[in-house]
């Protein structure tokens, strides 16, 4: 029998960092691994990444996008690689830029079976983010025809379900992994900050929706109640000039450190999470939030902000809560309260990639099987 050929389109990849890169490049690398013959279909708008790449055992191909400085993503070359790569199956991942409804329209014009992973998230404009709804109902005729659609959270099943009026057993539940690596003994600090006093993280890509900008303004709350503490914003990205700004404007930027994990490098992650004290995710909108589940797994405190994927987790009794919109006063309570008094520990059913890759490839077998 021969492997089974899947295309998965993402709006980006590798090297671009993001949560859906991440949860693409970890779930596809291991499923071509497993044999199947893995392609990931991607854009580029800047030009000057390789056309046709590899990482490890999948293809990669990128096609160019427009506008250069936006994030739409209008890609008109994503349908000609559908419609004529031959594929058993094709996974369309995130709905929000132009790429999934082209996606979905050649696979379905091909009659070849797609699947949808919807990865909600946020947007930093609030515009954007309130259309969220009206983006799902103009896709609606779309998504119906996908043999399933995958949901990384619970929330989203019931949500997704009732809004798109498509029933229940359309969804199907899967979400990301975990799979940090023991942190090494010995790890370096921090470049530019001392060892030894608390040490917190806002974790995730620079954009406004993430909410780094809510640490922050907490940040000299929590100095005057404890001095020696830290703040590490782990991430790059676009907001970061208005973050440094801020930083320096609060008068704390000695005391604040911004800077990214490679995104490939699971160890030096596991690391710096060992020698931090609290992660606090304060963002407005996260579907299964990778950070916070690493978080988890490797044993931190958590202060999330409500709602959402954050808010099942709190829901769950693994994060103390605060509101989204809750003044730096009230978040810097919260983020005191947690390092002195964190939550009891509770016992932790994570799934893993390897688990998630496993469940994707049954899902593929499956869908490919049925009667176009």
């Amino acid at each position: 029998m021969s492997a089974l050929r899947v295309l998965t389109v993402t709006p980006r990849y590798l090297p671009e960092i993001g949560g859906v890169e991440r949860h693409v490049h970890e779930v596809a690398t291991r499923i071509a691994a497993a044999g199947c013959e893995m392609t990931v279909l991607t854009t580029d708008r800047s030009g000057g990444l390789p056309a046709v790449d590899a990482d490890g055992p999948l293809t990669v191909r990128r096609v160019r996008a427009h506008p250069r400085g936006r994030d739409w993503l209008y890609a008109p070359g994503v349908g000609a690689v559908v419609a004529g790569g031959g594929w058993d199956v094709v996974h369309v991942q995130s709905y929000h830029t132009f790429v999934a409804p082209l996606a979905m329209r050649a696979a379905s014009r091909a009659r070849i079976p797609f699947v949808v992973t919807f990865h909600g998230g946020g947007h930093s404009q609030a515009l954007r983010h309130r259309a969220r709804r009206l983006q799902r109902a103009a896709l609606r005729p779309l998504l119906a025809r996908a043999a399933r659609l995958v949901a990384v959270a619970e929330f989203e099943i019931e949500e997704y379900a009732r809004e798109l009026r498509l029933p229940r057993e359309r969804f199907v539940l899967i979400p990301n992994g975990v799979d940090l690596p023991a942190a090494a003994n010995g790890a370096a600090a921090l470049d530019g900050l001392p060892d030894g006093d608390p040490l917190i993280a806002s974790i995730g890509r620079l954009e406004e929706y993430k909410g780094h900008q809510r640490v922050l303004a907490a940040f000299p709350h929590v100095l005057a109640a404890a001095p020696g503490a830290r703040l590490w914003i782990a991430g790059s990205g676009p907001y970061e000039p208005q973050l440094r700004r801020q930083a320096s404007r609060l008068g704390v930027a000695d005391r604040v450190e911004i800077r990214a994990v490679p995104a490939a490098d699971r160890g030096a992650m596991a690391a710096a999470l060992a020698r931090t004290d609290l992660v606090v995710l304060l963002s407005d909108f996260e579907t299964h939030p990778i950070a916070a589940l690493e978080a988890l797994s490797a044993g931190r405190p958590l202060v999330v902000a409500d709602g959402s994927g954050l808010g099942e987790l709190a829901a769950r009794g693994l994060a103390r809560a605060i509101p989204v919109d809750a003044t730096p006063q009230v978040a810097a309570a919260a983020i005191l309260r947690e390092l002195r008094d964190p939550l009891p520990a509770r016992a932790l059913d994570l799934p893993t990639w390897d688990d998630c890759a496993a469940r994707l490839l049954e899902l593929y077998t499956a869908v490919a099987e049925r009667p176009r």
